[in-house]
């Protein structure tokens, strides 16, 4: 097991276990990444450049993490194989049941997999809104079904999951020999929303609040970001969103929906360029903050 450190480097009495509402979870898995490497390196990365984040959030005029507490845990260690996920649903829904919210920080995406399994113990009817530029609908990439590009139709699979948000979509595969990704989207228009962003000048954020139930499991690539401020992922793709058009939907979404866990995933740190590792530490704040308004 490891540990990461301390996010945003606060003082202990704000960073406790037991008297924290958010837990930042680490899984530095990797294991199915199809172009290029490192998501394994992008939990360590975060919490480093949370130290630099400001505590004052200015758009909320107030010291979060003074109000709310976060606590980072320990890394579950991943077990091997198939059962990869197994030390993180554990604690994830340790963390649930304790009526605190997780953030895990990924890893791959797959990882994403582990904590609805944790989440689906406790929440029977939820969402799944899913911030990427890819669509993972895969059923297998490379005779693996549990491959990055397969993880949204691992969770379509999930009993409990009521339906798939997804936002930012550019990428999606039509190939028929692992099973298509466009074709089974359009076999399931009920379980599988697809925002694409070619269009989003045109979304409407209660478009995207009425297709999710009450209960919400926010799942975030940090590739569903443009690549000019977001260079380090695995699989970029032109044409994503920017960081105030992210905000401004997430500031909705967890006002009028009650977001249950979140994870985020697939950042590949580019040595020397900490840019793009403070954004997603700031992103994670954000969240954190919009959840305990």
């Amino acid at each position: 097991m490891k540990n990461f450190g301390n996010f945003l480097n606060i003082a202990p009495q704000y960073s406790q276990f037991k008297t924290s509402k958010a837990v930042i979870t680490p899984f530095s898995y990797e294991a199915s990444t199809s172009y290029k490497t490192g998501a394994k390196y992008g939990p360590k990365a975060i919490i480093s450049a949370s130290s630099q984040v400001e505590l004052f959030d200015e758009e909320l005029k107030k010291e979060v993490y003074k109000r709310v507490g976060v606590c980072t845990i320990t890394e579950p260690k991943p077990k091997r194989g198939d059962n990869f996920y197994l030390p993180l649903s554990k604690k994830i829904n340790e963390i649930i049941s304790l009526n605190k919210f997780p953030v895990i920080l990924g890893g791959e995406h797959t990882i994403a997999f582990g904590a609805l399994m944790g989440v689906k113990e406790v929440y029977k009817n939820f969402s799944v809104l899913h911030f990427d530029a890819h669509a993972d609908l895969r059923d297998s990439f490379e005779g693996n079904k549990f491959s990055h590009s397969c993880v949204m139709r691992r969770a379509q699979e999930l009993k409990e999951v009521k339906n798939i948000v997804q936002v930012g979509i550019r990428n999606i595969s039509n190939e028929k020999k692992e099973g298509s990704e466009f074709d089974f989207f359009k076999k399931n228009p009920q379980q599988i929303k697809i925002f694409w962003a070619k269009d989003k000048n045109n979304w409407k954020i209660n478009d995207i609040l009425n297709n999710l139930a009450k209960d919400v499991y926010l799942t975030f690539d940090v590739d569903v970001f443009d690549p000019s401020i977001m260079p380090s992922t695995g699989t970029p793709e032109p044409g994503g969103l920017y960081w105030q058009e992210v905000l401004d939907i997430l500031k909705q979404v967890f006002l009028k929906k009650n977001i249950i866990a979140a994870d985020v995933v697939e950042l590949c740190p580019i040595k020397n360029f900490p840019a793009p590792d403070f954004m997603t530490a700031k992103l994670i704040y954000k969240m954190i903050g919009y959840k305990f308004l």
